[in-house]
């Protein structure tokens, strides 16, 4: 009886070492950017209180990753069931030039008097179920059509801001209503409310994969979809649910941009977020060839995007040096991943024990 236990524990304990690890890993890359960011400018660390919000470099990093971070929780679902999803930034563009153009902003200089067209919660409803759409429609075309994840979600990607310019007529429309403004440059007991935002997504994802099955259910579509549909799993919904997500996590994000810039570009909102989603997931410790994920290691790649953002402009560096930069980064990682490396540190590792071992006898 004790013989058959040994080993589940032993797995048991394996698992939560690799989590660790992960997660240890990505705070230990988090610590170094920021320790360099302390020795180049000695008031990195500084944080101050004005007009009862928090301000300082530490606080406009966590801020500033809040969509990526959002969106980036969405993005982990769809890694791990092996696919992708690179329209995340036009879903984005999507949900805030819906809600801006619902909301609408018209001021009456004569009287001083701001009217909207809509109730703001109704408009950010409305486009939270349309970038829910969004992400559905590239579930359908992954799970039920076959698509490849690349292929399907590269249409929304180049429709994507096409309906967003249609939603504005190609206008920039603003919103300056205080209640809208609040969702991204409010702030509650001194933290910008934007932060709250960001951690009760990852809260939610974390206890909806934890503390229900479906967590497991993607892993495993993620590890062999054709032995998960064997086994009774209904691969291709998963997949589908996985989409949905992203696509809502997109549009939370889109509407924490508009709210940001107070108003909806729809060319410039999202853009190029997808890839820093996809690196903060891979930085997190979830291999692209889907799988085992790690909701809080994304979270911290994606504080490590940030982080190095910030960094290379505080070196003043051109701004065309980031994408080079992450470009490097995702090869890196990718390639660490690979199962080719994989081998070769695991014959290395093979060949040290056995030279220790005959160094002991």
């Amino acid at each position: 009886m004790s013989n058959n236990k040994a080993p589940a524990n032993a797995i048991k304990s394996k698992k939560k070492l690799n989590l660790n690890t992960q997660f240890i890993a990505g705070l230990v890359a988090l610590a170094l950017i920021l320790l360099f960011n302390l020795i180049y400018e000695p008031g990195f660390f500084r944080i101050s209180i004005v007009e009862g919000k928090l301000y300082g470099s530490i606080i406009d990093i966590i801020n500033r990753c809040v969509p990526t971070m959002i969106i980036s929780m969405g993005m982990t679902l769809v890694i791990a069931t092996g696919g992708v999803d690179i329209s995340v930034g036009a879903v984005a563009a999507i949900s805030g030039a819906m809600v801006v153009s619902l909301i609408g902003y018209n001021f009456d200089s004569a009287t001083g008097v701001t009217t909207t067209n809509m109730n703001m919660y109704l408009a950010i409803l409305i486009a939270l179920i349309v970038s829910t759409i969004c992400g559905a429609w590239n579930g359908l075309l992954v799970s039920r059509l076959g698509i490849q994840p690349m292929v399907a979600t590269l249409i929304l990607m180049t429709a994507g801001r096409g309906i967003a310019q249609l939603i504005t007529d190609g206008q920039i429309p603003r919103v300056y209503t205080e209640d809208f403004s609040f969702i991204a440059q409010g702030s509650i007991f001194a933290v910008p409310t934007g932060i709250y935002i960001a951690l009760a997504v990852v809260l939610i994802v974390y206890a909806f994969t934890k503390l229900t099955a479906f967590g497991m259910l993607c892993e495993s579509v993620g590890i062999n979809a054709s032995a998960s549909r064997y086994s009774g799993i209904n691969a291709k919904n998963i997949k589908l649910i996985c989409y949905t997500i992203c696509g809502l996590c997109a549009g939370i994000a889109g509407i924490h941009i508009a709210s940001t810039v107070q108003g909806a570009d729809a060319n410039n909102a999202g853009l190029n977020i997808e890839m820093d989603a996809i690196l903060a997931v891979v930085l997190g410790g979830t291999s692209m060839a889907g799988g085992k994920f790690y909701i809080w290691g994304t979270a911290v790649g994606a504080l490590i995007i940030q982080a190095l953002t910030t960094t290379i402009y505080s070196l003043g560096v051109p701004p065309e040096i980031i994408y080079v930069v992450k470009s490097l980064v995702v090869v890196i990682v990718v390639m660490l991943q690979s199962n080719l490396i994989k081998n070769l540190f695991k014959k290395i590792g093979s060949k040290s024990k056995k030279s220790s071992a005959a160094a002991s006898v």
